[in-house]
């Protein structure tokens, strides 16, 4: 993975997890910068490695085994869009339009996966979304566990 890769792909995460985090900071405005910044480098991390395994999970669900010829891995001109969106949606501005352009990038997605596997446009679209769902219902679910676990400690 080029290090330009990675760069969108953290920044995409860190945008991610920053539209997470800032409701978060404005209920408790006591919390040290050093916390919030450790939440969202962690968060960023999260969110990226989950972005990056966007395309691996489709091509699993897709029913090939990935190739080491990397024909469907992420390049630039396919992130530069995930980025963008993560950037533009905060997730505070709205599910609905955060869905929506996630849904553009995961149709952008779609052509190369069907190119690389050999199925037609509707199934590679068809993966995608659902390893994109499962991947988010996945991090919902740390998430809310994470959140839980520093209630029942302050609780006891």
């Amino acid at each position: 993975m080029s290090p330009a890769i990675v760069v969108l792909l953290l920044l995409a995460g860190c945008s991610e997890a920053a539209g997470r985090i800032l409701p978060l900071v404005v209920r408790r405005p006591g919390l040290s910068r050093t916390a919030v910044a450790g939440w969202l480098l962690a968060g960023g991390l999260v969110e990226g490695a989950v972005f990056a395994l966007w395309p691996l999970t489709a091509w699993t669900l897709a029913g090939a085994a990935p190739s080491s010829s990397g024909a469907f891995l992420w390049t630039p001109g396919l992130l530069a869009p995930l980025t963008l969106t993560a950037v533009l949606a905060f997730p505070m501005l709205g599910p609905l339009l955060h869905l929506l352009l996630f849904a553009g990038v995961g149709a952008g997605l779609a052509g190369p996966l069907a190119a690389a596997i050999g199925l037609g446009w509707w199934p590679a679209t068809g993966c995608l979304a659902v390893a994109g769902t499962g991947l988010a219902v996945t991090v919902a679910a740390v998430r809310r566990l994470v959140m839980r676990i520093p209630a029942t400690e302050v609780a006891v």
